[in-house]
């Protein structure tokens, strides 16, 4: 599990290309080097990836042809750079909202609005059926940050970033068109399915009444 609140960046070094998969390195902060071993987990751009091999700051991952397909780490290329987050630990403070890491689609960015103290960046999901999922003031992780959600449309969302977002992750680099992972939050998620389900079993039964009606 991750905590949505990014530890630091790290620049993609070098990338293994194999049928299928992908090895890549990336230069770890010293500060999330310590503990670190084969096997943990460690989030780039909010998907969950498993250290395969530690030389120094230099710590490889694999990407599987799925993981390629749904996130944005199919797109990187050597010295690009990605927000990174360690698993969180039974003692953290969890300052965002609780993530696993599981990507479930990419957004695009289709706007970008700058004041003097902060920025506003509108997205739009890859996969539009997922909006139902997207509400005001709602929890979602984008590119591995805890954001709240700000205003809402049929299609598009936006968030709004203060200095500190934008200095300590990738999207104060972000331009229009390029992609952002998507992860919604579990709850949210759990409440609309939840509430979708009642509405429809109603509806079904609202149904069959009518119909028993006409045949009698």
């Amino acid at each position: 599990m991750f905590t949505g609140i990014v530890q630091g960046t790290a620049k993609v070094l070098s990338i293994e290309e194999k049928p299928n998969f992908r090895t890549h390195v990336v230069a770890l902060p010293d500060a999330l080097l310590p503990g670190l071993e084969t096997g943990a987990s460690v989030a780039h751009n909010g998907c969950c990836l498993t250290v395969t091999h530690i030389d120094g700051n230099n710590v490889s991952f694999d990407l599987m042809k799925e993981t390629l397909r749904i996130t944005n780490l199919g797109d990187i290329k050597p010295g690009d750079v990605v927000n990174v987050e360690r698993a969180a630990k039974f003692s953290d403070e969890i300052g965002g909202h609780l993530m696993s890491g599981h990507i479930m689609t990419t957004a695009e960015v289709v706007k970008i609005l700058t004041t003097e103290n902060n920025r506003q960046i509108w997205f739009k999901l890859q996969d539009p059926t997922l909006m139902k999922y997207i509400l005001y003031k709602g929890f979602i992780g984008i590119d591995g940050i805890s954001l709240t959600v700000g205003e809402v449309t049929a299609t598009r969302f936006c968030v709004y970033l203060i200095p500190e977002t934008l200095q300590r992750t990738t999207l104060g680099n972000k331009r229009l068109g390029q992609r952002v992972n998507i992860e919604i939050d579990p709850q949210t998620q759990a409440v609309v399915d939840t509430v979708e389900r009642v509405l429809a079993s109603r509806d079904g039964g609202h149904q069959a009444v009518v119909d028993a009606g006409h045949k009698a």
